[in-house]
């Protein structure tokens, strides 16, 4: 398929075809200019780097490049702890010339037939604007938890053997081997974790000067219990004065820990660094330990936003791919006008050992869009609160109770960053 050539997409004049190597630097600036016009040299060769030219797509009007869209290749943990192939849709723009032609529209129809295509059963994504990926049947599965955290103010109650915990300073690339470790431990016992493939440790202490606001350079902390590594903080400190003294802020990229003392341990050291008074944490999961460790948490200005978005790209794939935290046996009536492969009923049968998902002729138990399926299917939304709003519909009498409670998940899922 590489190199192939679609007809004209409608109304536009522009024609798609999937990226050659020759074309990246135009595909490359048309993407900049669509999300600002700045980017660091670094992280252009970074993103170069990172480019799997046969799941990229440029939309060509001439000689110009007036559309791109990319799906890089991933493995995202669900449900039950396996590892399932996902699409991970980056990379997309229309140029301003260009848009309500039916240009997106296009782009997504092509990808999500390529993504059916190669056997992967999800398509996920972060979206610079939540309202796009709707109508092409993504639903918004996980949320990020962010706050501004009054350190100065804020005492922190650590479980016990915390004073164990070895800490020490390391140059973020010197230990990037040790951290990667620690993180591939960890995904396997979250959904939504994506298992990060080479060259995606190198994108995590990725830190050019312009992206600091001036802030240090990237610094870290590795955690060491009985001379292993057990957890490591990445972080940014911006030192700041006012009339009454010192007032820097720490800003946390990442946290990650082997078992609680761990991180209780690498939560207080961030609180209790020199010169500052506030911990700026972002992208981080719903939940999160800390939240349990401060004395006051109105002082930490919490606030929740969108992270991963989940599509469904084969309904019965994906819904055998995980496990169901009780036992569940309900018809789905799916509504996908966007991938007609999937619209009809689906009876799903599982549990916490493992799931079947099949086309059957039976009555409908729940009736939704491939949308909420893609909301609900991490566990972290519920099928109860997407009825409260009018998105599932109930035929027979608690279906959808049973349905909830099976699709939860014990530990809310969580992207821990973009890509």
């Amino acid at each position: 398929m590489t190199g192939a050539v679609t007809g004209a997409v409608t109304g536009s004049g522009a024609r798609l075809r999937v990226l050659r190597p020759e074309e990246w630097d135009a595909f490359y600036d048309t993407l900049v200019r669509a999300f600002g016009g700045v980017v660091a040299p670094e992280e252009r060769e970074l993103d170069r780097s990172l480019t799997e030219f046969g799941r990229f797509l440029g939309a060509w009007d001439g000689d110009a490049c007036v559309g791109t869209a990319g799906a890089f290749t991933f493995r995202v943990t669900v449900p039950g702890g396996a590892s399932v192939p996902a699409a991970g849709v980056s990379m997309v723009s229309v140029a301003a010339t260009h848009r309500r032609r039916g240009l997106l529209t296009a782009m997504m129809r092509r990808q999500l037939d390529d993504v059916r295509s190669w056997g992967e059963p999800l398509a996920v994504l972060t979206a610079s604007e939540p309202g796009i990926y709707g109508r092409f049947g993504y639903g918004a599965a996980t949320s990020w938890l962010g706050a501004d955290i009054d350190t100065g103010r804020i005492a922190l109650d650590v479980p016990a053997g915390t004073d164990g915990v070895r800490l020490r300073y390391a140059a973020p690339a010197d230990v990037l081997e040790e951290c990667e470790a620690v993180y591939a431990r960890l995904v396997p016992r979250r959904p939504g974790m994506p298992a990060r493939r080479p060259g995606w440790a190198r994108a995590q202490i990725f830190d050019p000067e312009s992206e600091r606001d001036g802030a240090s350079p990237l610094q870290c902390v590795v955690a060491e219990r009985d001379g292993e590594v057990t957890g490591y903080a990445r972080f940014h400190v911006k030192l700041g004065w006012n009339d009454d003294g010192h007032d820097g802020t720490v800003v946390l990229k990442a946290l990650d820990a082997l078992d609680p003392v761990t991180e209780a341990a690498l939560w207080r050291f961030l609180f209790s660094i020199d010169l500052t008074s506030t911990l700026t944490v972002r992208r981080r999961p719903v939940g999160d330990a800390w939240q349990y460790l401060v004395s006051d948490i109105r002082r930490c200005r919490v606030r929740l936003r969108d992270a991963l978005f989940v599509r469904l790209v084969d309904v019965g794939a994906a819904l055998a791919a995980r496990t169901y935290r009780a036992p569940v046996d309900v018809v789905f009536e799916v509504a996908d006008p966007f991938c007609p492969w999937n619209a009809g009923r689906w009876r799903l049968t599982g549990d916490a050992k493992g799931a079947s998902c099949e086309r059957t002729g039976d009555a409908a138990d729940l009736v939704l869009s491939v949308r909420e399926l893609g909301a609900a299917y991490l566990g972290g939304v519920s099928l109860t609160a997407l009825a409260a709003a009018g998105r599932v519909a109930e035929v027979r009498a608690g279906a959808l109770a049973e349905a909830s409670v099976a699709f939860g998940s014990e530990v809310a899922p969580w992207l821990p960053h973009g890509f």
